[in-house]
């Protein structure tokens, strides 16, 4: 199997004869697949029932679900574009309604949808469509479903980045990142930063032309890969470098420029994060996050005193030989970042959070000890239950009640596992496989 990232002419051509996709794994591309596994081989399951299985999704990434009155919708983004099932009758047994056909699309990860307008965004990654991050060209699909049985696309939009893109500020301004730079974007940036697209007016979307987001890795551009909003409306940015917060509207204390001034998503205000330790992440390649807002002080002397507070969940996102030193789920604090210290950050005077905890698929139980691929990859977090994909090792369920201390309470690894991002929705964890489709599970413990 090939592993390393950094072998990017190998892995493209690999790829290319192989008719397997491409995925982010950091620097460029997740590798091809190590070997070719049957359905309904022998796997690993614990305290999880499949209750459900959408093998017509296959080439699944994303997905995100809308309400119509009693209505439940959700729609699926993928290499095929978008694909919409009606869950109301029977949610383990989705109902294809809709779909805009896009074959070839990439990659669409962390597809966001306007839960108001009933939108929703695709990103085109520059290496869809037979494209290359140095040439390809990337942008924004926007897709109407106000009709869930008729999609309608509204429109598409160049962006100078493409990898995800991700609501902010209410869902009238879209953030897009990554991946790689291109080859006529500066020679020191080590990735692309975000684009700001104002989609007030989802038909004639406008990308304001600097972008923001700079100087993230330790003072240099980097490749930002993934945005998410927390309850209290601040943007977590994640990528190389680690995790940055902003606000988008409202009037905050910048704690950069040291005065209060107004926040928007073309000009936002820092609030807290920074680099991950390189103890807990040595890539430095934070794939995605997630911050429990509400909660910033911390005190007391044991683990208790992180429960649910000033706590940043990060993945990172990272595929080396062997499978010890992929990815790995990482929690820090946040306690000490709220004066800016994350954008004062350099090389020589490296500013780190603290790390509390870290969690790897490696040598867990249900694990596939012949399996090379073990990187973390998307999550999501309902109370103190986090359940996080992680590839060929399937779907993993963690107490996360102490964080410095996570704990496997039940996984669902199929032998066939191509996991990428699982959501909790009313009981079920549905999950977007890139081989399987959606495999909709039941935590029974």
């Amino acid at each position: 199997m090939l592993r390393s990232c950094l072998a990017l002419t190998t892995v493209t051509a690999t790829l290319i004869a192989t008719g397997l996709p491409a995925a982010a794994c950091g620097d460029e591309d997740k590798p091809a697949a190590e070997k070719v596994r049957v359905a309904g081989a022998p796997g690993a399951v614990k305290n999880v029932k499949a209750v459900g299985n959408v093998p017509d999704a296959q080439g699944a990434i994303a997905m995100g679900f809308l309400q119509y009155g009693k209505r439940d919708v959700m729609a699926v983004s993928g290499e095929f574009g978008l694909k919409v099932y009606d869950l109301t009758k029977n949610p383990t047994a989705p109902k294809l309604i809709g779909e805009v056909s896009l074959p070839g699309l990439w990659e669409t990860e962390d597809t966001e949808v306007d839960v108001k307008r009933k939108l929703v965004f695709l990103a085109r990654d520059p290496r869809a469509y037979g494209g290359t991050t140095q040439t390809g060209e990337s942008g924004i699909y926007i897709i109407d479903l106000k009709n869930p049985d008729k999609p309608v696309l509204l429109s598409y939009t160049k962006v100078p980045a493409g990898h995800t893109t991700s609501c902010v500020d209410d869902c009238r301004y879209l953030w897009t990142g990554g991946p790689s730079k291109a080859a006529n974007q500066p020679a020191e940036w080590g990735g692309r930063p975000i684009w700001v697209t104002d989609i007030r007016d989802p038909r004639n979307p406008k990308t304001f032309p600097n972008p923001i987001e700079l100087a993230r890795n330790d003072g240099k551009t980097d490749y930002v890969h993934d945005v998410q909003v927390d309850a209290e409306g601040v943007a977590w940015v994640s990528g190389r470098g680690g995790v940055r917060g902003y606000w988008t509207n409202g009037y905050h204390r910048d704690p950069v420029q040291g005065k209060v001034r107004r926040a928007t998503a073309f000009d936002p205000v820092p609030y807290a994060g920074g680099g991950i330790e390189e103890t807990a992440a040595p890539s430095k390649f934070m794939h995605n996050s997630f911050h429990p807002a509400g909660h910033r002080s911390a005190d007391g002397a044991d683990s208790n005193r992180w429960r649910g507070r000033d706590l940043i969940y990060a993945t990172e996102e990272s595929f080396l030989d062997g499978c010890a030193g992929d990815g790995v789920l990482t929690i820090s604090s946040l306690r000490n970042s709220y004066n800016g210290e994350g954008w004062r950050s350099t090389p020589e005077k490296p500013f780190r959070l603290e790390s509390v905890g870290t969690w790897s698929v490696a040598g867990q139980e249900g694990s596939d000890p012949a399996s090379g691929d073990c990187s973390a990859h998307y999550f999501d977090i309902r109370g103190k239950v986090l359940v996080q994909s992680f590839y060929a090792q399937g779907t993993r369920f963690l107490d996360v009640s102490d964080p410095t201390d996570p704990k496997q309470i039940a996984y669902f690894r199929p032998a066939d596992a191509s996991a990428w991002a699982p959501y909790w929705h009313k009981g079920y964890v549905y999950v977007a496989d890139n081989t399987r489709g959606i495999d909709i599970l039941k935590l029974t413990a």
